[in-house]
């Protein structure tokens, strides 16, 4: 059986379950708690054409690779690399100019959209947030494989650093979500009201976008 299939006891399962996360590729298998393992293996693997069916359906790896083309801030740039520039990346005419040695350069480059996701999304937390009149404690960026952003009790909120590379709208509307749990801390009708008028216009055609195009970006920087 595919050596990266996680398997999970769930105290409430009255059944073998079969799931593929479209953001990682890995295969998890959710079992009764006292659910015979050898059992659950094989049937997992009588199942092995549909799991390679919907792997099949994931979005293609685009790795940060010379000649490759990503998205930042929701348009695509074309990885412009020679070794004799210097390390410094910058977007520059429809590509992303980069240098220094070619080992390192997809690290080099994650790191550089790390750091503009974290200053991005500082601004527009800080921007939301003095809107709102709320205070925010703090600004992190990760890389969930769940969540695109998440609101603490005590005002820290923390985003995944691929929102860089989606469309400013799909981005903003987040960091308006996110600020919006100032407010109020759960989904309620008037959380809704709050974000609403934070954003300044209807969120769901970003919540769309991300349902849409959102696995697409856990692949970015993936060889495979």
């Amino acid at each position: 059986m595919t050596p990266d299939i996680h398997i999970v006891r769930h105290a409430r399962a009255r059944r073998m379950r079969l799931s593929v996360d479209p953001a990682s590729g890995r295969v998890r298998l959710t079992l009764p708690p006292r659910a015979s393992l050898k059992r659950a293996m094989a049937w997992a693997e009588e199942h092995r054409g549909w799991i390679e069916a919907q792997r099949g359906r994931f979005p293609d790896a685009r790795p940060f690779a010379p000649g490759a083309l990503i998205p930042v801030e929701g348009e695509d740039v074309v990885i412009d690399w020679l070794a004799e520039r210097p390390r410094t990346i910058r977007v520059e005419e429809g590509r992303l100019v980069c240098g220094g040695p070619l080992e390192g350069l997809s690290r080099r480059i994650e790191s550089w959209l790390k750091r503009r996701a974290l200053a991005t999304l500082s601004d527009e937390t800080a921007e939301f947030a003095a809107r709102a009149g709320v205070a925010v404690t703090r600004v992190t960026v990760g890389d969930p494989k769940a969540r695109w952003g998440s609101c603490a009790s005590t005002g820290a909120i923390r985003y995944s650093w691929r929102l860089i590379c989606a469309p400013p709208h799909v981005r903003r509307a987040t960091v308006a979500h996110e600020v919006a749990h100032r407010l109020h801390m759960d989904h309620s009708r008037a959380f809704h009201t709050a974000l609403r008028g934070l954003y300044g216009a209807d969120p769901a055609p970003a919540r769309a976008w991300l349902k849409r195009h959102g696995a697409s970006l856990h692949w970015l920087g993936r060889c495979s």
